[in-house]
């Protein structure tokens, strides 16, 4: 498949997932809703961002319910949470976010889907940050698929990664990089079809999803992706982006005497 014959659309999200959605999805696996959070609501996700940051670091603070936390040093030195993981334990603001009606449709598109702010990773936090004191400018192929391999199950169970994005994310300063229908790879596939983590180079079929702050773009779980890194350094390669996880199946919540997952120690290689 040449890029040009990928598909890159947007969508406008109201109370119900249309059929045209749907079947987009089912199709390529991925949508992208543009204006999902206004500005000024953009501007207080970051500052309860900013604030769990502070939090984490001054408590110095490894893990969360077993999943390690990434840290770096941001643009002026200071230490940085990189990735972020259960935030939304952290922060009241952010809980009531992912919690609102809005996400009401958007859980439709998997049969009984549920926010799974306590399962698995919880609500995810990228903060990639291009600088001489980065510790996590970009993240190599990947399915999120990969952690139901590693818990012993026969296949991955229904996910959805929903990304509300806090910064710009246009081409120029790398972003989401996804190949367009291969969660409809066999399991062979998923597991081997490239280096987890390792492998960052391009792929011909892969699309750029860009998108604004306040976007809200959805992926399948089974789906290929990575960040790439940003070319420009310092404040114009900063990207924040919140990932709800959304899933179904039996309920499985974390807690702070959850072991770490396998497949975190092959994360940390991603830089």
């Amino acid at each position: 498949m040449s890029t040009s014959a990928i598909p890159h659309r947007t969508f406008e999200l109201s109370d119900a997932i249309t059929t045209e959605q749907r079947a987009f999805f089912e199709a390529h696996g991925y949508l992208h809703f543009p204006g999902f959070v206004s500005a000024e609501q953009v501007e207080s996700l970051r500052a309860a961002l900013a604030q769990v940051d502070a939090k984490l670091v001054a408590e110095k603070r490894e893990r969360i319910n077993g999943t390690p936390l990434r840290y770096g040093h941001d643009l002026d030195g200071r230490k940085m949470v990189h990735r972020f993981a259960f935030t939304s334990q952290l922060s009241d603001e952010l809980h009531a976010f992912i919690h609102g009606a809005r996400f009401d449709a958007i859980k439709t598109l998997i049969q009984d889907g549920r926010i799974g702010d306590r399962e698995k990773d919880g609500l995810v936090v990228n903060h990639y940050v291009n600088g001489e004191g980065s510790n996590y400018r970009q993240l190599g192929w990947h399915t999120d698929g990969l952690r139901d391999i590693f818990l012993h199950r026969r296949r991955p169970e229904p996910m959805l990664n929903v990304g509300v994005y806090l910064d710009d994310s246009p081409r120029e300063i790398g972003g989401l990089r996804l190949i367009p229908g291969s969660h409809q790879q066999g399991l062979f596939k998923m597991m081997f079809g490239k280096v987890y983590f390792l492998d960052n180079r391009p792929d011909p079929r892969e699309i750029c999803l860009e998108a604004k702050a306040g976007d809200l773009t959805i992926h399948d779980g089974r789906l290929w992706h990575r960040v790439a890194r940003s070319p420009l350094t310092g404040e114009a390669s900063r990207r924040r982006v919140m990932y709800v996880p959304i899933i179904n199946g039996p309920f499985e919540p974390k807690n702070e005497n959850s072991p770490m997952p396998i497949y975190h120690r092959l994360s940390r290689f991603a830089g």
